[in-house]
Protein backbone atom coordinates (compact mmCIF):
# COMPACT_ATOMS: atom_id res chain seq x y z
CA UNK A 1 0.00 0.00 0.00
CA UNK A 2 1.22 3.72 -0.65
CA UNK A 3 1.53 5.85 2.24
CA UNK A 4 -1.85 7.43 2.87
CA UNK A 5 -2.90 10.83 3.94
CA UNK A 6 -5.55 11.88 6.15
CA UNK A 7 -7.78 13.83 3.51
CA UNK A 8 -8.19 13.79 -0.01
CA UNK A 9 -10.35 16.04 -2.81
CA UNK A 10 -11.73 12.50 -3.68
CA UNK A 11 -11.65 8.87 -2.31
CA UNK A 12 -13.37 6.04 -5.04
CA UNK A 13 -14.36 3.09 -4.15
CA UNK A 14 -14.03 0.27 -6.38
CA UNK A 15 -11.01 0.15 -8.69
CA UNK A 16 -13.21 -1.61 -11.69
CA UNK A 17 -13.07 0.61 -14.51
CA UNK A 18 -15.48 2.76 -13.96
CA UNK A 19 -13.53 3.62 -10.84
CA UNK A 20 -10.30 3.71 -12.29
CA UNK A 21 -11.42 6.07 -15.30
CA UNK A 22 -13.06 8.82 -12.21
CA UNK A 23 -10.09 8.38 -10.43
CA UNK A 24 -8.08 10.00 -13.74
CA UNK A 25 -10.00 12.21 -14.81
CA UNK A 26 -10.16 13.63 -11.37
CA UNK A 27 -6.57 13.89 -10.66
CA UNK A 28 -6.20 14.85 -14.28
CA UNK A 29 -7.75 17.97 -13.05
CA UNK A 30 -5.47 18.38 -10.47
CA UNK A 31 -7.74 16.92 -7.26
CA UNK A 32 -5.89 14.47 -5.01
CA UNK A 33 -7.63 10.84 -5.31
CA UNK A 34 -7.66 7.97 -3.47
CA UNK A 35 -9.20 4.69 -4.55
CA UNK A 36 -9.82 2.04 -2.20
CA UNK A 37 -10.25 -1.88 -3.81
CA UNK A 38 -11.38 -4.98 -1.56
CA UNK A 39 -9.19 -7.52 -3.64
CA UNK A 40 -5.77 -7.87 -4.17
CA UNK A 41 -5.57 -6.70 -7.82
CA UNK A 42 -7.07 -3.88 -9.10
CA UNK A 43 -9.86 -3.61 -12.35
CA UNK A 44 -12.60 -5.73 -10.84
CA UNK A 45 -14.46 -7.53 -13.17
CA UNK A 46 -12.31 -6.37 -15.95
CA UNK A 47 -9.23 -8.33 -14.77
CA UNK A 48 -7.31 -11.45 -16.32
CA UNK A 49 -6.34 -14.58 -14.32
CA UNK A 50 -4.98 -17.82 -15.20
CA UNK A 51 -8.11 -19.65 -14.76
CA UNK A 52 -7.01 -23.34 -14.98
CA UNK A 53 -3.89 -24.62 -13.32
CA UNK A 54 -0.81 -25.96 -15.58
CA UNK A 55 -2.10 -23.76 -18.09
CA UNK A 56 -0.51 -20.34 -18.95
CA UNK A 57 -3.98 -18.89 -20.76
CA UNK A 58 -4.74 -15.76 -19.32
CA UNK A 59 -9.01 -15.34 -19.32
CA UNK A 60 -11.15 -12.14 -19.32
CA UNK A 61 -13.22 -14.69 -16.66
CA UNK A 62 -16.03 -12.02 -16.25
CA UNK A 63 -16.24 -9.61 -18.98
CA UNK A 64 -14.61 -10.18 -22.89
CA UNK A 65 -15.40 -7.42 -25.44
CA UNK A 66 -15.78 -3.79 -25.74
CA UNK A 67 -18.03 -1.53 -27.38
CA UNK A 68 -19.32 0.96 -25.43
CA UNK A 69 -16.15 2.51 -24.69
CA UNK A 70 -16.08 5.76 -25.92
CA UNK A 71 -13.35 6.63 -27.93
CA UNK A 72 -13.26 10.01 -25.99
CA UNK A 73 -12.60 8.16 -22.94
CA UNK A 74 -9.44 6.75 -24.41
CA UNK A 75 -7.91 10.12 -26.30
CA UNK A 76 -8.94 12.32 -22.99
CA UNK A 77 -7.13 10.44 -20.65
CA UNK A 78 -4.65 9.41 -22.72
CA UNK A 79 -5.31 5.18 -22.67
CA UNK A 80 -2.96 3.21 -24.56
CA UNK A 81 -4.82 0.11 -25.55
CA UNK A 82 -5.86 -1.41 -28.15
CA UNK A 83 -8.37 -3.44 -29.70
CA UNK A 84 -9.30 -5.49 -33.05
CA UNK A 85 -12.11 -6.28 -35.22
CA UNK A 86 -13.61 -9.64 -35.50
CA UNK A 87 -13.58 -10.78 -39.19
CA UNK A 88 -16.73 -12.40 -38.34
CA UNK A 89 -19.49 -10.64 -36.69
CA UNK A 90 -21.84 -14.21 -36.22
CA UNK A 91 -22.78 -17.71 -37.30
CA UNK A 92 -26.06 -19.12 -36.47
CA UNK A 93 -27.00 -22.87 -37.25
CA UNK A 94 -29.93 -23.81 -38.64
CA UNK A 95 -31.44 -27.00 -40.25
CA UNK A 96 -32.75 -27.05 -43.70
CA UNK A 97 -35.74 -28.78 -45.34
CA UNK A 98 -34.37 -31.55 -45.56
CA UNK A 99 -33.11 -31.85 -42.36
CA UNK A 100 -29.42 -30.97 -43.24
CA UNK A 101 -27.44 -28.37 -40.35
CA UNK A 102 -26.31 -25.11 -42.19
CA UNK A 103 -24.77 -22.02 -41.09
CA UNK A 104 -25.46 -18.37 -41.85
CA UNK A 105 -22.08 -16.71 -41.49
CA UNK A 106 -22.00 -12.74 -41.23
CA UNK A 107 -18.94 -11.17 -41.83
CA UNK A 108 -17.28 -7.83 -40.78
CA UNK A 109 -15.26 -7.76 -44.14
CA UNK A 110 -17.12 -9.67 -46.86
CA UNK A 111 -20.40 -8.53 -47.33
CA UNK A 112 -20.82 -10.82 -50.34
CA UNK A 113 -20.45 -13.65 -48.53
CA UNK A 114 -22.98 -12.56 -45.63
CA UNK A 115 -25.54 -11.76 -48.47
CA UNK A 116 -24.61 -14.83 -50.19
CA UNK A 117 -24.86 -16.94 -46.85
CA UNK A 118 -28.62 -14.93 -45.54
CA UNK A 119 -29.83 -15.81 -49.50
CA UNK A 120 -29.20 -19.77 -48.66
CA UNK A 121 -31.34 -19.30 -45.47
CA UNK A 122 -34.34 -17.61 -46.71
CA UNK A 123 -34.30 -18.60 -50.75
CA UNK A 124 -33.89 -14.57 -51.82
CA UNK A 125 -32.08 -11.47 -50.96
CA UNK A 126 -35.50 -9.91 -49.92
CA UNK A 127 -34.40 -11.17 -46.02
CA UNK A 128 -30.68 -9.34 -46.83
CA UNK A 129 -32.90 -5.75 -47.93
CA UNK A 130 -34.82 -5.85 -44.72
CA UNK A 131 -31.73 -6.65 -42.94
CA UNK A 132 -30.19 -4.02 -43.84
CA UNK A 133 -32.70 -1.50 -43.41
CA UNK A 134 -32.98 -2.91 -39.87
CA UNK A 135 -29.29 -1.93 -39.35
CA UNK A 136 -30.23 1.80 -40.87
CA UNK A 137 -32.53 2.06 -38.25
CA UNK A 138 -29.78 0.92 -35.89
CA UNK A 139 -27.60 3.21 -37.12
CA UNK A 140 -30.01 6.37 -37.17
CA UNK A 141 -30.74 5.28 -33.80
CA UNK A 142 -27.09 5.11 -31.97
CA UNK A 143 -25.72 8.30 -33.99
CA UNK A 144 -28.12 10.28 -31.65
CA UNK A 145 -28.04 8.12 -28.49
CA UNK A 146 -24.43 7.61 -28.64
CA UNK A 147 -22.84 11.01 -28.31
CA UNK A 148 -25.43 11.72 -25.46
CA UNK A 149 -23.88 9.40 -22.86
CA UNK A 150 -21.24 11.90 -22.06
CA UNK A 151 -23.28 14.94 -21.36
CA UNK A 152 -25.97 15.44 -18.93
CA UNK A 153 -29.41 14.08 -18.93
CA UNK A 154 -31.99 15.27 -20.65
CA UNK A 155 -35.66 14.89 -20.84
CA UNK A 156 -37.84 11.87 -22.78
CA UNK A 157 -39.40 14.65 -25.00
CA UNK A 158 -36.25 16.97 -25.92
CA UNK A 159 -33.99 13.30 -26.29
CA UNK A 160 -37.08 13.06 -29.06
CA UNK A 161 -36.64 16.45 -30.65
CA UNK A 162 -33.30 15.38 -31.82
CA UNK A 163 -34.71 12.84 -34.27
CA UNK A 164 -35.29 14.88 -37.13
CA UNK A 165 -35.01 12.65 -40.42
CA UNK A 166 -37.84 10.48 -41.23
CA UNK A 167 -35.60 7.56 -40.57
CA UNK A 168 -34.79 8.50 -37.20
CA UNK A 169 -38.08 9.16 -36.03
CA UNK A 170 -38.91 5.75 -37.31
CA UNK A 171 -36.18 4.36 -35.53
CA UNK A 172 -37.47 5.97 -32.36
CA UNK A 173 -40.76 4.79 -32.88
CA UNK A 174 -38.87 0.93 -33.55
CA UNK A 175 -37.01 0.92 -30.24
CA UNK A 176 -38.87 3.19 -27.27
CA UNK A 177 -42.32 2.63 -28.35
CA UNK A 178 -43.01 -0.98 -29.59
CA UNK A 179 -42.01 -4.15 -27.89
CA UNK A 180 -38.64 -5.32 -29.33
CA UNK A 181 -40.58 -8.46 -30.27
CA UNK A 182 -42.52 -6.63 -32.94
CA UNK A 183 -39.97 -4.58 -34.85
CA UNK A 184 -37.86 -8.02 -35.25
CA UNK A 185 -40.89 -9.75 -36.42
CA UNK A 186 -41.56 -6.95 -38.77
CA UNK A 187 -37.96 -7.17 -40.63
CA UNK A 188 -36.57 -10.34 -40.29
CA UNK A 189 -39.25 -13.74 -41.81
CA UNK A 190 -36.62 -16.62 -40.40
CA UNK A 191 -36.68 -18.05 -37.26
CA UNK A 192 -32.69 -18.55 -37.04
CA UNK A 193 -32.35 -14.68 -38.14
CA UNK A 194 -34.91 -13.30 -35.66
CA UNK A 195 -33.21 -14.99 -32.77
CA UNK A 196 -29.73 -14.28 -34.07
CA UNK A 197 -31.01 -10.70 -33.54
CA UNK A 198 -33.06 -11.12 -30.46
CA UNK A 199 -30.34 -12.35 -28.75
CA UNK A 200 -28.97 -8.76 -28.15
CA UNK A 201 -31.65 -7.89 -26.67
CA UNK A 202 -31.47 -10.41 -24.00
CA UNK A 203 -27.84 -11.14 -22.62
CA UNK A 204 -27.86 -10.51 -19.08
CA UNK A 205 -31.78 -10.00 -18.57
CA UNK A 206 -34.84 -11.62 -17.98
CA UNK A 207 -36.93 -10.65 -20.46
CA UNK A 208 -38.94 -11.89 -23.93
CA UNK A 209 -38.95 -10.00 -27.13
CA UNK A 210 -42.87 -8.73 -26.00
CA UNK A 211 -41.73 -7.90 -22.31
CA UNK A 212 -44.14 -4.80 -21.66
CA UNK A 213 -41.07 -3.18 -19.50
CA UNK A 214 -39.24 -2.75 -22.69
CA UNK A 215 -36.67 -3.96 -20.78
CA UNK A 216 -35.43 -6.27 -23.81
CA UNK A 217 -35.28 -2.96 -25.46
CA UNK A 218 -32.99 -0.82 -23.86
CA UNK A 219 -30.72 -4.03 -23.73
CA UNK A 220 -30.58 -4.21 -27.27
CA UNK A 221 -29.93 -0.90 -27.76
CA UNK A 222 -27.15 -0.66 -25.33
CA UNK A 223 -25.49 -3.60 -27.55
CA UNK A 224 -25.79 -1.59 -31.31
CA UNK A 225 -24.97 1.60 -30.13
CA UNK A 226 -21.33 1.29 -29.56
CA UNK A 227 -19.20 3.90 -31.23
CA UNK A 228 -22.13 4.48 -33.82
CA UNK A 229 -21.46 1.42 -35.00
CA UNK A 230 -21.92 -1.12 -32.86
CA UNK A 231 -18.93 -3.23 -33.01
CA UNK A 232 -17.98 -5.68 -30.37
CA UNK A 233 -14.07 -5.48 -30.49
CA UNK A 234 -11.48 -7.75 -29.17
CA UNK A 235 -9.26 -6.45 -26.36
CA UNK A 236 -5.91 -7.25 -27.39
CA UNK A 237 -4.25 -8.82 -24.15
CA UNK A 238 -7.01 -9.68 -22.97
CA UNK A 239 -9.51 -7.58 -21.28
CA UNK A 240 -7.06 -6.43 -18.55
CA UNK A 241 -5.37 -4.31 -20.94
CA UNK A 242 -8.56 -1.73 -20.25
CA UNK A 243 -7.50 -1.63 -16.24
CA UNK A 244 -3.76 -1.55 -16.79
CA UNK A 245 -3.82 1.29 -19.47
CA UNK A 246 -5.80 3.18 -17.04
CA UNK A 247 -3.58 2.07 -13.50
CA UNK A 248 -0.75 3.11 -15.70
CA UNK A 249 -2.38 6.71 -16.41
CA UNK A 250 -3.70 6.88 -12.61
CA UNK A 251 -0.06 5.83 -11.36
CA UNK A 252 1.30 8.57 -14.07
CA UNK A 253 -1.00 11.23 -12.29
CA UNK A 254 -0.57 10.46 -8.44
CA UNK A 255 -3.30 8.65 -7.54
CA UNK A 256 -2.96 6.52 -4.44
CA UNK A 257 -4.02 2.89 -4.78
CA UNK A 258 -4.62 0.87 -1.49
CA UNK A 259 -5.49 -2.63 -2.71
CA UNK A 260 -7.05 -5.14 0.03
CA UNK A 261 -8.69 -2.36 1.41
CA UNK A 262 -12.47 -2.65 1.49
CA UNK A 263 -14.16 0.14 2.23
CA UNK A 264 -16.89 -0.94 5.49
CA UNK A 265 -18.82 2.44 6.05
CA UNK A 266 -19.18 6.10 4.86
CA UNK A 267 -19.84 8.62 7.63
CA UNK A 268 -21.53 11.69 6.03
CA UNK A 269 -20.46 15.15 6.92
CA UNK A 270 -21.71 18.99 5.52
CA UNK A 271 -18.29 19.90 3.96
CA UNK A 272 -16.36 16.42 4.02
CA UNK A 273 -17.43 13.06 4.31
CA UNK A 274 -15.19 10.11 6.94
CA UNK A 275 -14.69 6.81 4.68
CA UNK A 276 -14.27 3.84 7.09
CA UNK A 277 -11.83 1.02 5.41
CA UNK A 278 -9.86 -2.04 6.75
CA UNK A 279 -6.10 -2.64 6.23
CA UNK A 280 -3.50 -4.79 7.25
CA UNK A 281 -2.99 -2.67 10.68
CA UNK A 282 -6.79 -3.23 11.28
CA UNK A 283 -9.56 -0.50 10.69
CA UNK A 284 -8.62 3.12 8.97
CA UNK A 285 -10.35 5.94 7.82
CA UNK A 286 -9.53 9.60 5.76
CA UNK A 287 -11.90 12.43 4.85
CA UNK A 288 -12.82 13.15 1.40
CA UNK A 289 -14.93 16.11 -0.25
CA UNK A 290 -16.17 13.83 -2.79
CA UNK A 291 -16.74 10.22 -2.24
CA UNK A 292 -17.48 7.92 -5.83
CA UNK A 293 -18.64 4.67 -5.08
CA UNK A 294 -17.97 1.98 -8.30
CA UNK A 295 -20.06 -0.90 -6.42
CA UNK A 296 -23.97 -1.73 -6.97
CA UNK A 297 -26.78 -0.71 -5.45
CA UNK A 298 -26.60 -3.29 -2.52
CA UNK A 299 -23.44 -2.40 -1.45
CA UNK A 300 -23.80 1.27 -2.33
CA UNK A 301 -26.25 1.12 0.51
CA UNK A 302 -24.89 -0.95 3.12
CA UNK A 303 -21.67 1.52 2.83
CA UNK A 304 -24.12 4.31 4.13
CA UNK A 305 -26.07 1.99 6.39
CA UNK A 306 -29.51 2.27 4.18
CA UNK A 307 -31.20 -0.99 2.86
CA UNK A 308 -31.90 -1.71 -0.65
CA UNK A 309 -34.64 -3.43 -2.00
CA UNK A 310 -34.21 -4.50 -6.08
CA UNK A 311 -37.01 -4.04 -8.77
CA UNK A 312 -38.27 -6.85 -10.71
CA UNK A 313 -36.21 -5.70 -13.62
CA UNK A 314 -32.87 -5.58 -11.36
CA UNK A 315 -32.67 -9.65 -11.55
CA UNK A 316 -29.46 -10.86 -13.36
CA UNK A 317 -30.08 -13.88 -15.91
CA UNK A 318 -27.09 -14.86 -17.20
CA UNK A 319 -24.03 -17.56 -16.66
CA UNK A 320 -20.70 -17.02 -17.58
CA UNK A 321 -18.61 -20.45 -18.85
CA UNK A 322 -14.73 -20.30 -19.57
CA UNK A 323 -13.11 -22.76 -21.39
CA UNK A 324 -9.79 -23.83 -22.86
CA UNK A 325 -9.82 -26.35 -25.90
CA UNK A 326 -6.97 -28.40 -27.10
CA UNK A 327 -8.41 -27.25 -30.55
CA UNK A 328 -11.43 -26.26 -31.88
CA UNK A 329 -14.22 -29.01 -32.98
CA UNK A 330 -15.55 -30.15 -36.10
CA UNK A 331 -18.91 -28.49 -36.82
CA UNK A 332 -21.91 -30.49 -38.23
CA UNK A 333 -23.08 -27.58 -40.62
CA UNK A 334 -22.05 -28.43 -44.14
CA UNK A 335 -18.96 -25.94 -45.71
CA UNK A 336 -18.20 -24.42 -42.48
CA UNK A 337 -14.87 -23.95 -40.91
CA UNK A 338 -14.89 -23.65 -37.00
CA UNK A 339 -12.45 -21.22 -37.07
CA UNK A 340 -15.18 -18.89 -39.05
CA UNK A 341 -18.06 -20.08 -36.73
CA UNK A 342 -16.17 -19.46 -33.92
CA UNK A 343 -14.32 -16.10 -34.53
CA UNK A 344 -17.71 -14.14 -33.96
CA UNK A 345 -20.54 -14.66 -32.15
CA UNK A 346 -21.66 -18.22 -32.23
CA UNK A 347 -25.32 -19.13 -31.08
CA UNK A 348 -26.57 -22.09 -29.54
CA UNK A 349 -30.54 -22.79 -29.45
CA UNK A 350 -31.11 -19.57 -30.10
CA UNK A 351 -33.97 -19.61 -32.66
CA UNK A 352 -36.74 -17.03 -31.85
CA UNK A 353 -39.09 -19.70 -30.73
CA UNK A 354 -36.41 -21.56 -29.02
CA UNK A 355 -36.16 -18.35 -26.76
CA UNK A 356 -39.62 -17.82 -26.00
CA UNK A 357 -39.54 -20.99 -24.49
CA UNK A 358 -36.64 -21.01 -22.78
CA UNK A 359 -37.81 -17.79 -21.08
CA UNK A 360 -41.10 -19.71 -20.35
CA UNK A 361 -39.24 -22.87 -18.93
CA UNK A 362 -37.13 -19.99 -16.66
CA UNK A 363 -40.36 -18.13 -15.27
CA UNK A 364 -41.25 -21.25 -14.57
CA UNK A 365 -38.78 -22.40 -12.01
CA UNK A 366 -37.19 -24.87 -14.53
CA UNK A 367 -33.75 -24.50 -16.23
CA UNK A 368 -33.96 -24.50 -19.82
CA UNK A 369 -33.62 -27.10 -22.13
CA UNK A 370 -32.15 -27.06 -24.06
CA UNK A 371 -30.31 -23.88 -22.97
CA UNK A 372 -29.54 -20.77 -25.23
CA UNK A 373 -25.75 -19.19 -25.03
CA UNK A 374 -23.98 -17.14 -27.39
CA UNK A 375 -19.68 -18.41 -27.16
CA UNK A 376 -16.79 -16.07 -28.45
CA UNK A 377 -13.06 -17.14 -29.17
CA UNK A 378 -10.87 -14.21 -27.86
CA UNK A 379 -7.87 -16.22 -29.37
CA UNK A 380 -9.27 -16.59 -33.39
CA UNK A 381 -8.72 -12.65 -33.44
CA UNK A 382 -5.61 -11.82 -30.20
CA UNK A 383 -3.60 -15.15 -29.20
CA UNK A 384 -1.26 -13.18 -26.84
CA UNK A 385 -3.50 -14.44 -23.63
CA UNK A 386 -1.72 -17.39 -24.29
CA UNK A 387 1.70 -19.04 -23.59
CA UNK A 388 3.81 -19.61 -27.13
CA UNK A 389 3.79 -22.89 -25.96
CA UNK A 390 -0.02 -23.12 -26.03
CA UNK A 391 -0.15 -20.97 -29.68
CA UNK A 392 2.19 -23.31 -31.03
CA UNK A 393 -0.12 -26.37 -30.32
CA UNK A 394 -3.55 -24.91 -31.45
CA UNK A 395 -5.15 -23.96 -28.21
CA UNK A 396 -7.76 -21.98 -28.04
CA UNK A 397 -10.11 -20.07 -25.70
CA UNK A 398 -14.25 -19.88 -25.66
CA UNK A 399 -16.38 -18.08 -23.85
CA UNK A 400 -20.07 -18.82 -23.19
CA UNK A 401 -22.72 -16.13 -22.12
CA UNK A 402 -26.20 -18.60 -21.21
CA UNK A 403 -29.22 -16.64 -21.16
CA UNK A 404 -32.47 -17.01 -19.72
CA UNK A 405 -30.53 -18.23 -16.33
CA UNK A 406 -31.72 -15.77 -13.94
CA UNK A 407 -31.03 -15.77 -10.28
CA UNK A 408 -34.01 -17.07 -8.84
CA UNK A 409 -33.17 -20.60 -10.29
CA UNK A 410 -29.58 -20.73 -8.34
CA UNK A 411 -30.99 -20.73 -4.63
CA UNK A 412 -28.03 -20.74 -2.52
CA UNK A 413 -28.70 -24.13 -0.91
CA UNK A 414 -28.70 -25.35 -4.69
CA UNK A 415 -26.24 -23.54 -6.46
CA UNK A 416 -23.48 -26.18 -6.78
CA UNK A 417 -25.76 -28.76 -8.45
CA UNK A 418 -27.21 -26.33 -10.63
CA UNK A 419 -24.17 -25.27 -12.18
CA UNK A 420 -23.61 -28.90 -12.91
CA UNK A 421 -26.65 -28.98 -14.46
CA UNK A 422 -25.73 -25.51 -16.67
CA UNK A 423 -22.85 -27.26 -17.87
CA UNK A 424 -24.20 -30.32 -19.14
CA UNK A 425 -26.80 -28.44 -20.33
CA UNK A 426 -24.77 -26.61 -22.40
CA UNK A 427 -22.20 -29.51 -23.79
CA UNK A 428 -25.56 -31.21 -24.69
CA UNK A 429 -26.19 -28.35 -26.92
CA UNK A 430 -22.75 -27.66 -28.40
CA UNK A 431 -22.82 -31.78 -29.22
CA UNK A 432 -26.00 -31.25 -31.37
CA UNK A 433 -23.82 -28.84 -33.61
CA UNK A 434 -20.28 -30.45 -33.23
CA UNK A 435 -19.39 -33.72 -35.92
CA UNK A 436 -17.32 -35.13 -32.62
CA UNK A 437 -17.68 -35.22 -28.45
CA UNK A 438 -17.24 -31.54 -27.59
CA UNK A 439 -15.64 -32.66 -24.31
CA UNK A 440 -13.25 -34.16 -26.16
CA UNK A 441 -11.78 -31.17 -27.33
CA UNK A 442 -11.59 -29.36 -23.69
CA UNK A 443 -7.60 -29.54 -22.19
CA UNK A 444 -7.37 -31.17 -18.91
CA UNK A 445 -5.71 -29.03 -15.97
CA UNK A 446 -2.84 -29.97 -13.94
CA UNK A 447 -5.11 -32.33 -11.80
CA UNK A 448 -6.84 -34.25 -14.88
CA UNK A 449 -10.01 -31.80 -14.30
CA UNK A 450 -11.62 -30.24 -17.91
CA UNK A 451 -10.49 -26.93 -18.35
CA UNK A 452 -14.35 -25.96 -17.79
CA UNK A 453 -15.70 -22.81 -15.27
CA UNK A 454 -19.34 -22.09 -14.69
CA UNK A 455 -20.07 -19.00 -13.06
CA UNK A 456 -23.94 -18.78 -11.90
CA UNK A 457 -25.70 -15.49 -11.10
CA UNK A 458 -24.83 -16.37 -7.47
CA UNK A 459 -21.19 -16.90 -8.26
CA UNK A 460 -21.46 -13.35 -9.55
CA UNK A 461 -22.59 -12.09 -6.67
CA UNK A 462 -20.57 -13.78 -4.23
CA UNK A 463 -17.51 -13.17 -5.91
CA UNK A 464 -17.80 -9.99 -7.62
CA UNK A 465 -20.71 -8.23 -5.41
CA UNK A 466 -22.80 -8.35 -8.53
CA UNK A 467 -26.47 -7.64 -7.60
CA UNK A 468 -28.64 -10.85 -8.07
CA UNK A 469 -26.03 -11.49 -10.81
CA UNK A 470 -26.71 -8.56 -12.79
CA UNK A 471 -24.09 -7.84 -14.93
CA UNK A 472 -25.03 -4.51 -15.40
CA UNK A 473 -25.72 -3.83 -11.84
CA UNK A 474 -29.27 -3.19 -12.29
CA UNK A 475 -32.30 -2.52 -15.19
CA UNK A 476 -30.16 -0.68 -17.88
CA UNK A 477 -31.55 2.75 -18.33
CA UNK A 478 -33.12 4.46 -20.81
CA UNK A 479 -30.97 7.35 -22.50
CA UNK A 480 -32.92 10.31 -21.09
CA UNK A 481 -35.09 10.40 -18.38
CA UNK A 482 -38.93 10.88 -17.17
CA UNK A 483 -37.97 12.45 -13.89
CA UNK A 484 -38.16 16.33 -14.54
CA UNK A 485 -35.31 15.95 -10.98
CA UNK A 486 -33.03 14.90 -13.37
CA UNK A 487 -32.80 17.06 -16.12
CA UNK A 488 -29.29 18.50 -16.64
CA UNK A 489 -27.66 16.13 -14.12
CA UNK A 490 -25.00 13.80 -14.86
CA UNK A 491 -27.03 10.72 -13.54
CA UNK A 492 -24.55 9.77 -11.08
CA UNK A 493 -26.01 11.95 -8.23
CA UNK A 494 -27.73 10.63 -5.41
CA UNK A 495 -29.58 12.46 -2.14
CA UNK A 496 -26.07 12.59 -0.38
CA UNK A 497 -24.65 15.17 -1.22
CA UNK A 498 -21.42 15.22 -3.09
CA UNK A 499 -21.25 11.20 -3.09
CA UNK A 500 -21.72 9.53 -6.83
CA UNK A 501 -22.32 6.67 -8.23
CA UNK A 502 -19.27 5.79 -10.51
CA UNK A 503 -20.26 2.50 -11.52
CA UNK A 504 -22.93 0.77 -13.83
CA UNK A 505 -25.76 1.09 -11.71
CA UNK A 506 -25.31 5.18 -12.46
CA UNK A 507 -28.04 6.08 -14.96
CA UNK A 508 -26.77 5.17 -18.52
CA UNK A 509 -24.23 2.41 -16.45
CA UNK A 510 -23.81 -1.55 -17.42
CA UNK A 511 -21.09 -2.79 -19.96
CA UNK A 512 -17.68 -1.97 -19.96
CA UNK A 513 -18.20 1.77 -21.04
CA UNK A 514 -16.06 4.02 -18.57
CA UNK A 515 -19.37 6.66 -19.31
CA UNK A 516 -20.34 6.53 -15.35
CA UNK A 517 -16.85 7.06 -14.60
CA UNK A 518 -16.46 9.77 -16.79
CA UNK A 519 -19.52 11.47 -15.44
CA UNK A 520 -18.77 11.17 -12.07
CA UNK A 521 -15.84 12.98 -12.44
CA UNK A 522 -17.37 16.24 -14.03
CA UNK A 523 -20.09 16.05 -11.70
CA UNK A 524 -17.61 15.73 -9.02
CA UNK A 525 -15.54 18.83 -10.69
CA UNK A 526 -18.86 20.77 -11.18
CA UNK A 527 -18.40 20.36 -15.01
CA UNK A 528 -21.68 21.01 -17.04
CA UNK A 529 -20.67 19.77 -20.43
Amino acid sequence: MQPLNTSYDAVVIGSGHNGLVAAAYLAMAGRSVLVLEKAADFGGATTSKRVFPGHDALLSRYAYLVSLFPQTITAELGLDFQTRRRRIASFTPWTDAAGRERGLVLSNEDEGRSRDSMREMTGSDAAWDRYQQLLALQTAFAKIAWPSLLEPVVSRESFRARFRTAEEQAAWRAFVERPLGEVLEAYADHDALRGLLLTDGKIGVFADAHHASLLQNRCFLYHVIGNETGEWRVPVGGMRSVPEALLRRCRALGVTLAAESPAVRIETGPVRHRVHFESAAGERSVEATHVLVNAGPRAFARLLGETWQPGPEDEGSAVKINMLLRRLPRLKAAGIDPKDAFAGSFHIDEGYAQMQASFEAARAGRLPDPAPGEIYCHTLTDDSILSPELRAQGYQTLTLFGLDMPWRLFPAEQNDARREDVARLYLAGLDRLCAEPFADCLARDEGGRPCLEVKTPRDLQDEMDLDQGNIFHNALSWFFTDDAAEVGTWGVETHHPRILRAGSSAFRGGAVSGVPGRNAAFAALGRRS
